[in-house]
């Protein structure tokens, strides 16, 4: 996983990068095209930093399930290795532990507005997937209020392979453009392994700091992954050297490529009032030990 970052460790170099931000792609038919000569391209969303956040090693965002509604508490996702009191060990859930961590809400064009507060992780592992979801003491309604900003909605749809994708770090306020490059059964780096995992294509040459970035669909303007590793080095399922494993138990290695773990199952894990439900029908996130499957 990208090693989270610490600003005053940052190097001029990557705060430099920091201040370049790539255009948001555009989906637009050119002018004058005639719709009976070919079909128009899908229509793509504009992408920008409304919605994201910054955290003080990380990126992240303020996410909604499609049943969430105004009045419920907000949710802040990132990755799972994000977590301030340490990256969970393999095998390890956890949930409802209490947290006054705080978030820098962005505006569209990344300008600092305030900031929101945890009041808990609702849900952290790096099992199977890497994430971190904050319940905040804000709702949607206060938020929008306050800042103007409305939650990025989470897909429960699959991503697909060759889909245009945008990710949108808020702690480097930088956007990275690329493509699903295809999927990764399992995705294994130092102690801990990951399952169905996103490969970009090379252009999104993400880096740390940008972990928990949420990873847009570009069609839909929806949320389908959420930003959190690289092959650093080339090395070997190391630390910050993640490695793919197919089905059969090949091994390949893929040097400056980048990943990300998919979200579109998490909306089926939380119910009413954005509560975590794990035993809720069609949640596959990882249990705590103790919590029947």
């Amino acid at each position: 996983m990208y090693r989270p970052l610490v600003g005053t460790l940052a190097t001029a170099v990557l705060g430099a990068a920091a201040l370049v931000t790539a255009a948001a792609p555009a989906g637009a038919a050119p002018a004058g095209a005639a719709a009976h000569h070919k079909p128009k391209p899908p229509q793509t969303k504009a992408v920008d930093f409304a919605g994201t956040v910054a955290l003080d090693d990380c990126s992240g965002s303020i996410v909604k399930m499609p049943t969430s509604q105004p009045n419920d508490p907000a949710l802040v996702m990132t990755n799972g290795h994000c977590l301030e009191s340490g990256m969970p060990s393999p095998g390890q859930v956890i949930v409802d532990q209490p947290s006054s961590r705080s978030f820098t809400v962005l505006d569209k064009s990344a300008g600092d507005l305030g900031t929101i507060q945890a009041t808990k992780v609702t849900y952290a592992t790096m099992t199977d997937t890497d994430v971190t979801l904050y319940e905040t003491g804000s709702t949607y309604a206060q938020i929008e209020q306050k800042y103007g900003i409305k939650p990025l909605e989470l897909s429960t749809d699959h991503p697909a392979k060759g889909a245009g994708i945008t990710v949108v770090s808020g702690y480097w306020k930088k956007t990275y453009t690329c493509s699903i490059d295809g999927f990764v059964p399992t995705l294994k780096e130092g102690g801990w392994t990951w399952k169905d995992s996103v490969r970009y294509t090379p252009e999104c040459k993400t880096i740390g700091g940008t972990s928990g970035s949420p990873v847009i669909d570009n069609a839909t303007g929806k949320v389908t992954a959420v930003n959190n590793t690289g092959n650093e080095n080339g090395e070997r399922c190391t630390e910050n050297n993640p490695c793919e494993v197919d089905e059969n138990g090949n091994v390949t290695v893929h040097k400056g490529i980048n990943y990300a773990e998919e979200t579109y199952s998490i909306p089926k894990c939380f119910g009413t009032g954005n509560k975590l439900d794990l035993n809720a029908a069609g949640c596959t996130l990882p249990k705590p030990s103790g919590i029947r499957r």
